[in-house]
């Protein structure tokens, strides 16, 4: 079982709601590349992580989204090194990555107005547009 991700005081994603798989990677590797599994693919169960209020876990799965298995696991993989050690590192970091930003409560947008100059800008802009397309238009002749 792999050792828990601690993320921050009172939240953690527990051993058991991981699964770690090493598959072959592509890209470089030279002769060892058909031969050794350094790739990882690490599948955390999101119902499972501890520590975290309704708010920050709507929050993670509406970040793990895109990135959910058919069971509804977050799926993550690395293949940045030839080494299967700093893979499960590197996803492991990614997952913790990934709750941080989930337990960031997002400001509340606070609906503005343009203010009275600014109205005014845009008004003067559109008449000064408005002239200089009349003044392209034919003048029509007199009899």
């Amino acid at each position: 079982m792999p050792e828990p991700i601690l993320v921050a005081p009172g939240v953690r994603v527990p051993g058991s709601a991981q699964t770690v798989h090493a598959v072959r990677a592509s890209g470089p590797g030279g002769q060892n590349v058909n031969k050794v599994a350094s790739k990882v693919e690490l599948r955390v169960d999101l119902t499972r992580v501890e520590g975290l209020d309704e708010g920050a876990r709507a929050r993670l799965f509406a970040l793990a989204a895109g990135r959910l298995d058919a069971e509804g696991e977050l799926l993550v993989t690395s293949q940045r090194t030839r080494d299967q050690g700093r893979n499960l590192e590197d996803a492991r970091r990614r997952v913790a990555d990934l709750v941080v930003r989930a337990l960031r409560v997002p400001k509340t947008r606070r609906p503005t107005r343009p203010t009275a100059a600014a109205r005014e800008r845009r008004l003067t802009e559109k008449r000064r547009g408005s002239e200089r397309k009349r003044a392209r238009s034919r003048i029509e002749e007199r009899e």
